[in-house]
């Protein structure tokens, strides 16, 4: 594909608010995670909950009956911020000028969207006929499109928008929809990125899936245990003709579907390796030209072990590695999104992250890991996303001004 120039990026996570606080937190190798509880819940496990969410004044958007009133919700609220932070929405309204509102398009990841809106609305359901209260708005709040649909009112958009819901790779998939979508004259920019916020869902569900730990997750580690949860909001703006601006550029993307399980990947690595493949591919960039891999890199057993025989396959041994949910949790529909942001900051700083909470590494797993902060000049860099169902997707990304 032809590099498509990535104007703007932004994001909020367990790490802070903005470009700024994750760069410092990627530079001292420090963690976002607490072992704490989330709104009634406790899995004693680690989590990454972003700061200042309940304390934003929603209100500011609006008096109570304008439009974007009834998108309130914890989901929209991560969005929100995402928006005030580097300047993000104001760089979105100045292209919308610049090309016409019809000609950005909005393409987002998320996986649970807002269903805590309506988990706590069932706590208040009417005790006689069990009816939800009257002012939930499920099509704003908890619907799968209800990011998307926010963040065009909220920016004044009117061209093409939707939600992808892959589970971990759906905010990554976004960059190669909006990448065809570009290509093909459809949009001459794009929003793509991911909001997922904490629910119940999420942490009584991936419990009941044996999927979390009581530790801090340790991504390649051999006592690895499971994962730790978090919450974000990553954006990043695409354009067509945006090479004086550009902060970096996406070189490539890469998807596949291996369909091994509905929550396992397939042992072998195989559908990363052809996402790995594809996105290379479609780069035009050789295995040996990638200076830094940020791994999916959950901590849990099985995954880890899959994607360190795709990266053998693909890489080998050389290849600095590092998985960056020790610093923020595993942000789920908005993982991709997130860590596409933090592969573009280690090429604008420089520096790759460390794989935190590594003690000893697996001897099974072969990948070289980072275990501090590492600068370096870098060129091109590479993000892996896998979701449930062997849903897969890898960005290749080059360096801006």
């Amino acid at each position: 594909m032809r590099p498509l120039a990535i104007t703007h990026h932004t994001l909020v996570s367990a790490l802070g608010h903005g470009r700024a606080a994750h760069a410092a937190a990627l530079r001292e190798g420090r963690s976002g995670l607490a072992r704490r509880g989330f709104e009634t819940a406790d899995i004693g496990c680690w989590l990454g909950v972003v700061d200042g969410v309940d304390e934003l004044d929603w209100g500011t958007l609006g008096p109570a009956d304008s439009p974007l009133a009834g998108y309130d919700c914890r989901n929209n609220r991560l969005a929100e911020l995402a928006l005030r932070s580097d300047g993000f929405g104001d760089a979105v309204q100045a292209a919308a000028r610049r090309w016409g509102a019809g000609r950005v398009g909005v393409f987002l990841g998320t996986s649970t969207s807002g269903i805590l809106a309506t988990e706590v609305a069932y706590r208040h359901r009417d005790a006689a006929s069990g009816a939800l209260p009257a002012a939930l708005d499920y099509g704003r709040t908890h619907n799968t499109y209800s990011a998307a649909r926010f963040l065009r009112e909220r920016l004044g958009l009117a061209g093409p928008a939707h939600v992808v819901s892959t589970a971990c790779s759906s905010a990554a998939k976004v960059y190669a929809t909006a990448e065809r979508m570009i290509r093909l004259g459809l949009v001459d920019a794009a929003v793509v990125g991911g909001v997922d916020s904490l629910c119940m869902t999420t942490l009584y569900g991936f419990r009941s899936l044996e999927l979390t730990a009581s530790d801090i997750c340790r991504p390649w580690d051999a006592g690895r245990a499971g994962l730790s949860l978090g919450e974000a909001a990553a954006f990043a703006l695409l354009e067509r003709d945006g090479g004086a601006a550009a902060m970096g550029w996406l070189l490539g993307t890469g998807e596949s579907s291996d369909g091994h399980h509905m929550s396992s990947p397939h042992p072998e690595g195989a559908g990363a390796v052809l996402a790995l493949q594809a996105a290379l591919a479609d780069a035009g960039v050789a295995p040996d030209r990638v200076d830094y891999l940020n791994l999916h890199g959950t901590g849990t057993p099985g995954n880890d072990a899959a994607e360190d025989r795709a990266v053998m396959q693909v890489f080998g041994a050389r290849l600095p590695c590092s998985s960056t949910k020790g610093q923020t949790g595993h942000t789920l529909g908005a993982a991709g999104g997130v860590e596409a942001s933090l592969a573009l900051l280690a090429l604008e700083q420089g520096c790759m992250p460390a794989s935190l909470n590594l003690r000893e590494q697996d001897p099974a797993l072969h990948a070289t890991l980072l275990r501090e902060p590492v600068p370096a000049p870098l060129r091109v860099v590479v993000s892996n996303s896998f979701g449930f169902g062997g849903s897969n997707a890898c960005l290749v990304f080059g360096g801006g001004r």
